[in-house]
């Protein structure tokens, strides 16, 4: 059995040293169908984190965030919700795609960060979510 436990739902970086993921804390000691997890931004230039909670429909937005990246369209993953909102732009402003990470409800910074991920990544990150959902999910309560 794997005793590995899938905490990075989201790492997208490059060789110039920008990223952005997203990783999997724990489950929330407050909200039982919660998980705690993080949305972490480095470049050269700027770095930040920003709290935020998953549960199963944002987990389940993000599978269909990730089929319509494969489809060519850009996305907007938790848009609606309180808390902080990633656009992925597959043709951002400087002809690269480009992940905008917002925090309106919080700090109302946002941050751009180009970047190019390596080739599969889309497939690469819909493992990452099997992976997460399978571990995860079944300790949530509804």
């Amino acid at each position: 059995m794997n005793d590995i436990v899938p905490r990075e739902l989201i790492s997208l970086a490059d060789d110039e040293g920008n990223s952005v993921t997203v990783n999997v804390l724990g489950r929330d000691p407050r909200w039982s169908a919660g998980l705690e997890a993080e949305i972490v931004v480095e470049t050269p230039f700027v770095s930040g984190r920003v709290d935020l909670a998953l549960y199963t429909l944002r987990l389940e937005s993000w599978a269909d965030a990730l089929n319509r990246l494969d489809a060519g369209e850009d996305v907007a993953w938790m848009e609606m919700s309180r808390g902080p909102s990633i656009f992925i732009q597959l043709t951002g402003e400087r002809d690269c795609p480009e992940v905008i990470v917002e925090d309106e409800s919080g700090s109302m910074v946002t941050v751009r960060v180009p970047l190019v991920p390596p080739d599969g990544w889309i497939a690469d990150h819909k493992e990452r979510l099997q992976q997460v959902m399978k571990y995860w999910v079944p300790l949530l309560s509804v």
